[in-house]
């Protein structure tokens, strides 16, 4: 007997859609850490990494995604606010970059599931200016471990909803 591979409603074969798996080296974790404040976010892109400073020389350490070359965010900030189900406008600079993937978005993104912010956002401000980077969830969870974002860090949606809880407005954050 001839066994058919499963096709979409054109007569095309379906691909499987291969799970995503995170490294474990992604996965939070508590790991010593020195040199900052215990409530500190520091970030490590070149490691992927970001650090919750806790008290007693540790820190909660995630796995993140980061800016592609040229356009991480670089030196400190506070979280100036923080959005649960957050909407999305990208900036005019990624509009200018590329139009033909970000001009439709233009209006914005309503939160939700399919917005690229994901669960959470952590809004980044030096003084009382919105810097326009964010930590954030995403819809791309393969981008953990890479540098492809157009400078947010972006996180697992589970991850960034735990640090969510424990960061409060006010937070600072410090990029290594």
């Amino acid at each position: 007997m001839l066994a058919l591979a499963p096709t979409n409603v054109a007569g095309a074969p379906r691909r499987r859609k291969r799970r995503f798996r995170l490294n474990p080296r992604y996965q939070p974790r508590v790991v010593s850490f020195r040199g900052y404040s215990p409530g500190t976010i520091v970030i490590d892109p070149r490691r992927h990494y970001l650090y919750l400073v806790l008290p007693g020389g540790r820190a909660r350490r995630y796995g993140v995604g980061v800016g592609r070359a040229g356009r991480a965010f670089r030196g400190s900030a506070r979280i100036g606010r923080k959005a649960k189900w957050p909407s999305w406008t990208p900036t005019k600079n990624m509009i200018r970059r590329e139009p033909r993937k970000y001009a439709r978005f233009a209006s914005g993104v309503p939160g939700g599931p399919g917005n690229p912010l994901g669960a959470r956002a952590l809004y980044l401000y030096q003084g009382d200016r919105d810097t326009m980077f964010r930590i954030h969830g995403t819809t791309q969870p393969s981008s953990i471990g890479r540098s492809v974002s157009n400078g947010c860090i972006r996180m697992l949606n589970s991850h960034v909803i735990d640090l969510y809880r424990r960061v409060p407005p006010g937070a600072r954050v410090v990029v290594i």
